[in-house]
Parts: structure tokens; sequence; C-alpha cells
């Protein structure tokens, strides 16, 4: 049996997180990271979201990767490059938001911060999966949440500080949207770049497709205060397009359907 790094094949994580399809996901959660006005102020002077808005959510995704599906020394070489980017991000945020005032000091490797970054991806992992790849039991997504506390710990939150159980999780998660969310100029700098990728004419039909996966997934309370248009037609659209891919995602072979970084894992965890 070879490395078959912090999760291996047999595990939830494995098998939720090979599916490419939660790319879907991707904006939803980059949106809902922004949302929180200190990680909105680290976004807006850390990084060149307007030119790239989706390459900071790509590394993001590339580092959750190789950590899930890579080696122990991989999995190890990310987390450790991680935390260095992190350790640079840090400063003052330059507006108000929500009960933030501007001033508040923000350092990237707050544990709260690193866990609502983490939170975002596992709630729409989560969402994304059972919405086109299939449902799971009460117990499955407990146990995925069990196995994502190892993640989360990587990232640099120690497990104590981490919800118990799933369903503190769930209550942590309702709280923030609540509690903790603002929209701020940051974040709807970050929502329009999303939305409107600086890209050739002819993907826009691709484009259009993500937006109203990510628009739709969005709590409606943000979506309303960040006047994204929702209507039930497009709700109709949604679920069409959700059935649609549901599916035909069994019909695709894995060179297809899942991440390759997936398939290498599974070739050296055999070998």
């Amino acid at each position: 049996m070879g490395d078959a790094g912090l999760f291996g094949p047999g595990s939830l994580t494995w098998r939720v997180n090979k599916e490419g399809v939660l790319l879907f996901g991707g904006g939803t959660a980059l949106i809902l990271q922004v949302a929180h006005p200190l990680v909105a102020a680290g976004v807006s002077q850390h990084s060149n979201y307007r030119e790239d808005p989706w390459g900071r959510l790509y590394r993001t995704l590339e580092v959750v990767t190789k950590i899930t599906f890579g080696s122990t020394k991989t999995s190890e070489e990310a987390t450790a490059r991680l935390r260095q980017t992190h350790g640079r991000v840090r400063g003052s945020a330059l507006e108000d938001g929500g009960r933030y005032p501007a001033g508040t000091r923000y350092d990237a490797r707050t544990p709260e911060l690193v866990m609502w970054v983490h939170a975002t991806l596992v709630h729409t992992t989560l969402e994304v999966y059972q919405r086109y790849v299939g449902p799971l039991t009460i117990a499955e997504q407990q146990g995925y949440y069990e196995e994502q506390k190892l993640l989360g710990e990587k990232f640099g939150v120690p497990i104590d500080r981490q919800p118990e159980t799933y369903a503190d999780f769930n209550e942590y998660f309702a709280q923030m949207i609540d509690d903790e969310l603002a929209v701020t100029d940051a974040l709807r700098d970050v929502v329009d770049a999303t939305l409107n990728p600086p890209l050739p004419f002819f993907t826009r039909p691709l484009v259009e497709a993500l937006n109203l996966a990510t628009v739709g997934m969005l709590p409606p309370g943000l979506r309303d205060e960040l006047g994204l248009p929702w209507s039930a037609n497009r709700e109709r659209l949604l679920e069409a397009s959700r059935v649609l891919v549901r599916r035909a995602l069994p019909a695709l072979p894995s060179l297809v359907r899942e991440f390759p970084p997936a398939r290498s894992a599974r070739r050296r965890a055999a070998a």
C-alpha cells in the first residue's frame, strides 16, 4: 500500500472532493468568504482580485487539493506554504463593515478568520455534491465534517477551536451569516469581478451558467443585500440545470469527471 496521505481512498473526503463539479460552488464560497468584513479587507489589500477575480479562489482550492490528495510530504509542504502566505496578510480595515469599524486590525492567521474560510468550503462542497452528484445520509455528512476538522487544523484552526459536531457546525454557520457578515465596498467589487470576469464573449454561456449556480446558492438575505436578481424563473432554471448535470455525470468517464489529483492519489495509494 502506497502513501495515502492525510485521508486515504476509504475516506468520505476522497469520495466527495474528487468531483470536478464542485467547481460550481467556487463563486458562492468566494463571495461568502469575502462577506466577512475582515476577510474582505485582507482580500482587497493583498490581492489583485479585480484583474484576476477567480485567482484567489483557485489558489485556495489548489492548496486544499494538495493537502487532501497529496502524499504526506506534499500535504505538509502545502500546509507550510499556506501558513507562510497567511503570515503576510495583515493590516487594518479601511471601511466600516457590520460590527467591524474602519481601523479594525486583522491577521489572516487568526483562527476565527481561518475557520470562516474553511467553513465556506465545507458548506459549499456538501451543498454542491448533494445538489449535483447525489444525497449523503446524515451519518455521512457527520463523518465528512469530522474528517474536515483535520483539514481545518492544517489550515491553522486547532481542533478545540472548531465546532465540535456537525450540528454545532451548522449552528455556527447560521450564526455567522446572521451576525458577522456585512456588505462592504470590497465585497461588492469582488461580486462584480466574480460575476463579470474579463473573458472572451464566446465564453458567456458558461459564465452565465456558473453565475446562476453562484447566486442561487447564496443565502437569500445576503443575495438581497447585494441586489442580485433572483426569481421563480431563475429558481426553475437552476433546478433544471441541476437535474441535467446529475443525470449526465454517471455517464462521464473519470478522466473527465474527476479532478486529476484525485486519480493520481488513487494510483499512488494502490502502489
